[in-house]
């Protein structure tokens, strides 16, 4: 079942793009459940929601082959934020009074995330993030869940390899925004439990393009390991400078980078790189009786022969994102309130980005195991024992 094509090329006061809406190919007996989404597809985080885009269409088709959801198709509406918190209320203000959609996946961003919690919760829409910000979902908000892992696990998986290095004194450089803001945050509130002191902390601008200033004052503290949280570009341009400045020591990125374009940015530089990621950038490498191996295989597959692209670690957040939702509309007929109950009954979902298990009091279901760590060999993700 294919994409219909162009739904609107009208440009909304902000520039969020109605891309495309993928409607049934086939009779249905009932209305389709028309659902929302909101990616950075263009700009600086086009990395991010330009897979997330092909995601949700590429699952949308999947479910409606199969008979759609009881008796009825879903029908995407999905908008381009550009990653801008403005364009991304912009978007959300238009699939609901407009679109008329009654849930929405997305957005791919912390900040574009926030802005628009508001707005669905005024209008009372089921929203599934994309985003990794530990604020999103706590406190929990009885519409809202994320599909990303939290940034309190990333550190957490960061801190277990540092201490298992006996390392001790580290620096840390966060990008200012709500993303970077969180992982500061979580670094810093975390670093006592792993006996682990932070000498330094620097931040940086989402456009900055050097940050040799910050990298001095840090290698002045005299750390032992660099953590670096950020969304490209930004930590590709720090990995470049690291080695320009000949600073000999680890360095580790959050899962904010995990997708191939941190390796095509930050090139050679990249080698030796540490972070945190989902299972997807090294599911050939995971065991057998792993319990998303196969769910990864198979939408690993599926995604490069219908894209001619290499999956990343970000796609699969709107994947899951739109399964979830799937899961969560059946036995509902559209009702809002009841999709959101019953997303807090989902157990032991098996998806791309790890095994989901919500709950009233946790909307993002997720735990430790939906991280591993991996090094960067030869251009390389190599998971790490």
């Amino acid at each position: 079942m294919k994409a219909a094509g162009i739904a609107s090329i009208g440009v909304l006061a902000a520039a969020a793009v109605m891309l495309v809406m993928i409607a049934p190919g086939q009779s249905w007996g009932k209305e389709p459940y028309r659902i929302g989404g909101i990616y950075a597809i263009t700009g600086s985080s086009s990395f991010l929601g330009d897979p997330e885009k092909k995601s949700m269409e590429m699952a949308v088709e999947e479910i409606n082959s199969r008979g759609g959801i009881d008796g009825h198709p879903l029908e995407a509406v999905i908008l381009d934020s550009e990653g801008d918190p403005t364009k991304a209320v912009l978007a959300a203000n238009k699939l609901i009074s407009k679109d008329k959609v009654i849930a929405i996946v997305g957005p791919s961003l912390t900040p574009t995330t926030l802005a628009i919690v508001p707005v669905v919760e005024k209008a009372g829409i089921p929203l599934i993030s994309c985003a990794a910000g530990i604020k999103i979902t706590e406190p929990v908000k009885p519409l809202v869940f994320k599909t990303a892992q939290n940034d309190v696990l990333a550190v957490s998986a960061i801190y277990r390899h540092i201490q298992g290095r006996n390392i001790k004194k580290i620096g840390i450089i966060t990008v200012e925004n709500a993303y970077g803001e969180s992982g500061r945050d979580q670094l810093k509130a975390l670093a006592p439990k792993f006996g682990i002191n932070i000498v330094q902390a620097e931040t940086y601008g989402a456009k900055d393009t050097d940050m040799t200033a910050q990298l001095a004052k840090l290698r002045a503290a005299q750390p032992e390991a660099i953590v670096c949280w950020g969304t490209n570009p930004g930590p590709a341009v720090i990995t470049k400078n690291v080695v320009q400045m000949n600073m000999k020591i680890p360095l580790y990125q959050s899962h904010g980078v995990a997708s191939p374009k941190y390796i095509e940015l930050a090139g050679p530089a990249s080698e030796g790189v540490l972070l945190p990621t989902g299972k997807i950038l090294v599911a050939e490498q995971l065991p057998e009786s792993d319990p998303q191996k196969n769910v990864l295989k198979s939408y690993i597959a599926e995604f490069e022969k219908r894209f001619s692209m290499p999956v990343g670690g970000f796609g699969g957040y709107a994947y899951d994102g739109t399964y979830l939702l799937a899961a969560a509309l059946k036995g509902t007929e559209g009702d809002k309130k009841k999709i959101a109950e019953n997303m807090e009954k989902i157990k032991g979902h098996a998806g791309v980005t790890g095994t989901f298990a919500f709950s009233p009091q946790d909307h993002n279901g997720l735990g430790a195991d939906a991280f591993v760590m991996v090094e960067i060999r030869g251009g390389k993700w190599h998971l790490l024992k």
